[in-house]
């Protein structure tokens, strides 16, 4: 592993919202952004066209900064680490991975902690679904992190393309986050429960049940459920070709 900005690990309030962290995992270059300790009002409001009962809105609390990597999880890294390569869309290696489980995913995810791959005083992770809402939306409130419309020039959906397109193949968030709408939903840390009108502080989900969440659209879905606060459910140990995830840093204190 090769890494640079550690200075800025170990020294966070000298960190900004987007700031880059680059690893080198099995010769693949990754980047992270740094995503700040902050508030946001989770959910939707209730005039937000297409929106769930469960998208209940209330503010939540981060109380620690984490980092995200600013794409989802490609097929080119996914080779590398697991040495095979599940996805239905193949022959771009840019192209994220799909036909991942939760389960799948972490113990990817624990294999890259078990080699001791992050940066001291980090571990890899998923986010959690508050982290992902917060960092999708990157200080937005409007139903999409670039405005109240999505169109097909900000992100693959409606199944345009019939598959997965190469991530980074639209614009990133103000964060510097890419696919936050689109391409693959990507699965989260919680278990699914729904969302409550309380000021959670650090949420982490239901402690119980074997459904987890899924955020983000995808290249299949409809419009509606690429919005900032719409949210997916599956089973661990399902897999789709419209799902995949995203790796965070988190620090281990």
């Amino acid at each position: 592993m090769t890494a640079s900005n550690l200075q800025s690990i170990n020294s966070p309030e000298l960190l900004k919202a987007g700031d880059p962290l680059e690893l080198t995992l099995y010769g693949v270059k990754t980047v992270f952004r740094y995503c700040p300790p902050g508030k946001f009002l989770m959910g939707s409001p209730e005039d937000e066209t297409c929106r769930d009962f469960n998208e209940i809105q209330h503010e939540v609390t981060l109380t620690r900064g984490f980092w995200l990597l600013e794409t989802p999880v490609t097929q080119a890294l996914w080779k590398t680490v697991t040495g095979e390569n599940p996805s239905n869309f193949q022959g771009i290696d840019a192209r994220p991975v799909e036909q991942v489980s939760w389960d799948d995913c972490n113990s990817f995810i624990q294999k890259l902690n078990a080699e001791r791959l992050a940066p001291d005083g980090l571990k890899f992770d998923f986010p959690t679904e508050a982290e992902w809402e917060y960092a999708c939306r990157a200080g937005t409130t409007t139903p999409y992190n670039c405005g109240d419309k999505l169109t097909e020039y900000d992100a693959n959906f409606g199944d345009i393309f019939g598959g997965t397109t190469p991530v980074k193949s639209y614009a990133p968030n103000a964060w510097g986050l890419y696919d936050m709408h689109g391409n693959v939903e990507e699965w989260g840390f919680d278990r699914f429960d729904l969302l409550f009108g309380e000021p959670p502080v650090d949420p982490q989900g239901s402690k119980y049940g074997s459904r987890r969440v899924i955020r983000g659209g995808s290249w299949f879905g409809c419009v509606w459920s690429c919005r900032s606060a719409d949210r997916g459910l599956s089973s661990s140990e399902e897999r789709y070709s419209f799902v995949g995830f995203r790796l965070a840093l988190r620090s281990l204190n």
